[in-house]
């Protein structure tokens, strides 16, 4: 017999300073504190990095590199789970 856990019955408005409801923590993939994370990342990043430049920086030097970029991208797509 598995024992179960007890479930929190919330009262309207009994949310958390995060607007969690109060006493429960969302955590993995998709939680509310990693996804603020991100977002405060992401914005510090763009804020603070030439963006433009750094993708230009990042594009293929030759044809032989542009074959090798293109060829590692369907190799790792291979072995995705996802969308292809």
């Amino acid at each position: 017999m598995t024992q179960q856990t007890p479930r929190i019955l919330q009262q309207p408005g009994t949310e958390d300073k995060d607007g969690q409801p109060a006493g429960q923590e969302q955590k993995g993939e998709g939680s509310y504190e990693g996804a603020r994370e991100y977002k405060r990342r992401t914005e510090d990043f763009l804020k603070t990095h030439d963006v433009e430049k750094e993708a230009e920086a990042a594009k293929p030097r030759s044809e032989q590199e542009a074959r090798d970029m293109e060829q590692a991208e369907e190799e790792g797509r291979s072995h995705s789970k996802g969308e292809h």
